[in-house]
């Protein structure tokens, strides 16, 4: 199973739908089932939910920093 592949696919859908980022919140195994289609075993979900938080929030700040940079380009 790639890890990596699968994070990037769950965050990429969670970006573009509000109600499965609110599912997400409240039940990460529950959204991760459904936007995945298979059941994360019980070892893997807990580095399935870190990953798929640390990319959200990293691509969160990396788009604040570049709105940042363009408030001093002229």
């Amino acid at each position: 199973m790639d890890i990596k592949k699968i994070i990037e696919d769950i965050v990429a859908k969670l970006k573009s739908d509000e109600a499965l980022q609110k599912q997400f919140l409240s039940d990460p195994a529950g959204a991760l089932k459904k936007l995945t289609g298979i059941d994360i075993p019980t070892d893997q979900i807990d580095s399935v939910v870190a990953g798929v938080k640390a990319k959200l929030t990293s691509d969160n700040v990396g788009d604040v920093v570049k709105g940042l940079g363009n408030l001093f380009k002229k």
